[in-house]
């Protein structure tokens, strides 16, 4: 069966410096695909810096890639047709990180919720698209008399957020690209918020594509899990397996930084590396090889693929070069395939 998004060997470049002869790799030969035949929630973590906006974007359809190509329904988004592209408008949605910046502030919240109806068509009359806006702020937990004829500014950030989850909802999406949809908000309501997208994925057969940079939210509501670093992967598969066992240097240090409720347990310290002081995109090998307390020789030669350490788990890392190697283009095929289990 046709994928339903697909990145194939995407890479994204930027320049910087004075007259731009300076370059940035943001994004760097990342292959993902997300099929169609059953919804998913797989998490892209890493920290300030890794891609994951450039990634989320790139997905979106947002910003062009350098090389590579991005598929939804194994047509390349930058050969679609209006018609097509329209229909890709609709059906994969985005949730950006700060919900106060969608918002323009002359409008009222209404504003946000009837555009993507007036402009995909989706309700033939007022009392229509007045149903739909009511059942999609519903479906996240609001109430319209409390939530219709607002500006922006007199909701909370767990309140604006949600609307533009039920905002996504309208269009009735089959893939939501959330990029960072809780930093934003209080403990209290970055709970309900992923409960709502954990009902999106489980009651409307919508798959999501978590992007952030807190283990612990994508631990709980994700199946399959992504780790960036500089643009690359450092580590993939089963969430549960990859944070309960790390394996890449750079998965162990991020599981040790989260925070925990053990009065006894000390900060974790970063292990100091390698000598190398270049930036992470601009090693010739391991863009970890700087900071990771098991560099080898062939680690600053070359960057390792990766290796397949698991059924549901593949890590670019050569501890583990004994395994067999697993092209990019096939990393999917680490991701677990069962149901996420919350409470255990």
């Amino acid at each position: 069966m046709t994928p339903l998004l697909e990145a194939k060997s995407v890479t994204r470049v930027f320049k910087r410096g004075a007259f731009g002869r300076g370059f940035l790799i943001a994004l760097e030969d990342f292959s993902l695909t997300i099929k169609g035949e059953k919804p998913t929630i797989t998490a892209i973590v890493g920290e300030s810096g890794s891609g994951k906006t450039t990634l989320a974007n790139i997905l979106a359809g947002l910003l062009p890639c350098t090389k590579g190509q991005v598929l939804y329904e194994g047509k390349n988004l930058k050969q679609m047709s209006g018609t097509e592209w329209h229909r890709f408008r609709r059906e994969v949605q985005v949730i950006f990180q700060d919900p106060f910046e969608v918002y323009n502030p002359f409008y009222k919240v209404d504003h946000a919720l009837t555009t993507p109806i007036d402009k995909f068509h989706l309700a033939e009359s007022k009392r229509q698209r007045t149903e739909l806006i009511g059942q999609a702020l519903e479906a996240v937990g609001l109430r319209t008399e409390e939530t219709l004829g607002r500006f922006p500014h007199e909701l909370s950030g767990g309140q604006r957020q949600r609307v533009m989850v039920a905002r996504a909802l309208l269009t009735r999406p089959r893939l939501i690209i959330a990029d960072e949809p809780v930093s934003m908000v209080d403990a209290s309501m970055r709970a309900t918020i992923l409960e709502s997208l954990r009902h999106l994925e489980l009651e409307r057969g919508i798959s999501i594509i978590y992007i952030t940079h807190d283990l612990a939210t994508a631990y709980q509501i994700s199946q399959n899990i992504v780790v960036l670093y500089s643009g690359s992967v450092a580590e993939a598969g089963d969430v549960r397996l990859v944070i309960q066992q790390p394996q890449h240097p750079y998965t162990v240090l991020l599981v040790a930084s989260v925070a925990r409720a053990d009065p006894t347990r000390r900060w974790a310290v970063e292990t100091e590396g390698s000598e190398l002081a270049s930036p992470a995109n601009l090693l010739k090998g391991c863009k970890f090889s700087n900071r990771c307390p098991f560099v080898m020789q062939q680690c600053l030669e070359r960057a390792p693929q990766l290796f397949r350490t698991d059924s549901r788990r593949a890590t670019a890392c050569y501890r583990y070069k004994d395994f067999p190697i697993l092209p990019s283009s096939e990393l999917e095929t680490a991701f677990a395939s069962g149901d996420v289990d919350m409470d255990a």
